[in-house]
């Protein structure tokens, strides 16, 4: 059994962990941190993660960029294994987050969804088959009007496989209102759309002559997202000190 300690518990994708973990045999939630400690829990739950007296097995977070940093190096100091979820990190908290899995076993993914890592998958080979054959790259994602970071990290994610997988240097595009030009061949468009209550919806277009190929995915509800950061939690309970990914997990 894997004792957990949900980091951002009262969260909306930290209530849906709180819902979904009781399904799974051998993963249990022994403690939340929330500075909001109006919804009641089964567990104890409490508002920093200094405060926290639980012993548990790996900590997964959903919670807020600042907060990272202090939770990293509170799971340094205890030596547990963290799986952090939080997206729109500044290049200085990713960096802190390399430098925590020196010490630690930390698992980390711009997007925590088994299909949109499959996504990824399918994009790089789709790149590999179609940029020397002409086509353009286009990167669509949709989000609710909440989110406050565009583009989103899934799509850089993608955009960064798909970058990696080309021969030639490529330009990524996020804006061409102001440019009075034909699209340069080695451009990726990528173009953040918020609106409503969209969940997440990633589309990646490859536009050749006389043919468009479209690879999409779309999440109906934030617990796809718990349901993959549960599994990368019982992959990390055991291992080594070491930044994981959804690459690990896939081919575990």
């Amino acid at each position: 059994m894997t004792n957990i300690l949900m980091h951002g518990c009262n969260g909306r994708i930290g209530q849906a962990i709180v819902r979904i973990i009781k399904d799974h045999p051998n993963l249990n939630l022994v403690a939340g941190v929330d500075p909001n400690l109006s919804i009641p829990n089964t567990f104890p739950v409490f508002d920093h993660i200094s405060a926290c007296n639980v012993p548990v097995d790996v900590i997964v977070d959903f919670s807020t960029a600042s907060a990272v940093r202090p939770l990293l190096e509170h799971a340094i100091t205890k030596k547990i294994p963290v799986v952090v979820c939080t997206t729109g990190l500044s290049d200085e908290d990713i960096e802190f987050v390399h430098e925590a899995s020196k010490h630690i076993p930390v698992f980390f993914s711009a997007n925590m969804s088994l299909g949109v890592n499959l996504l990824i998958t399918l994009a790089k080979r789709a790149t590999e088959v179609l940029a020397d054959s002409g086509f353009d790259i286009e990167i669509i994602e949709k989000h609710h009007n909440q989110k406050v970071d565009a583009p989103s990290g899934t799509a850089l994610a993608i955009a960064d496989a798909i970058t990696g997988t080309l021969d030639e240097k490529y330009a990524l595009r996020y804006d061409r209102s102001g440019v009075r030009e034909k699209r340069p061949k080695n451009e990726i468009g990528i173009h953040a759309i918020r609106g409503g209550t969209i969940v997440g919806e990633h589309d990646i277009l490859f536009a050749g002559n006389d043919e468009v190929i479209t690879l999409s995915h779309s999440a109906a509800s934030k617990e796809v997202f718990a349901v993959g950061a549960l599994k990368a939690a019982a992959f990390l309970h055991g291992k080594a000190a070491g930044l994981y990914n959804m690459e690990h997990l896939l081919d575990s």
